[in-house]
């Protein structure tokens, strides 16, 4: 066993695990964040994506000893605003748009858009039809309309 420390959500934790141990199994396991979701654990369903210093990535295919003390995670739990619990734009979109079927799938999709819609702006522009053709969350129940309707309403609303 080994200690890791990194941020998670904001809060700077260290975690006692061994080396091989994906991140995933970290974050749920000896953390109690349930958010990210565990599909396939092969990095293809991405159900568990979350951030890693505000790019989408997969924990599940991640060993813990990858993450280092200046690393920066973030998952579904840790975008609402702290003080006020104001939800992130593009989870109320979500709500919104009534996205959510089996709901499985959210927390990946909202952070997999919300990198996505960061990357375009990074970029200098809008989230375009290209864009989402390259989100590879799978969602069971087919809601890929609303996802996108509800991703386009976010991105006006993101800072």
């Amino acid at each position: 066993m080994s200690q890791h420390t990194f941020t998670v959500n904001g809060k700077r934790v260290t975690v006692d695990a061994d080396d091989k141990v994906r991140l995933l199994w970290v974050l749920r396991d000896l953390l109690g964040i349930t958010g990210p979701k565990y599909g396939c654990g092969i990095n293809v369903c991405k159900a568990c994506t979350s951030h890693i210093n505000g790019k989408a990535f997969n924990p599940c295919s991640v060993p813990v000893s990858a993450i280092g003390p200046d690393d920066e995670i973030t998952t579904i739990e840790g975008l609402a605003d702290p003080e006020t619990g104001e939800l992130h734009p593009m989870q109320q979109a979500w709500l919104d748009r009534d996205v959510a079927q089996c709901g499985y799938c959210q927390p990946g999709q909202i952070m997999a858009a919300i990198a996505k819609v960061r990357q375009a702006r990074a970029e200098g522009r809008e989230i375009s039809d290209a864009d989402f053709d390259e989100i590879r969350n799978i969602c069971r129940c087919g809601t890929y309309s609303r996802i996108r309707e509800a991703v386009r309403t976010a991105a006006a609303e993101m800072k």
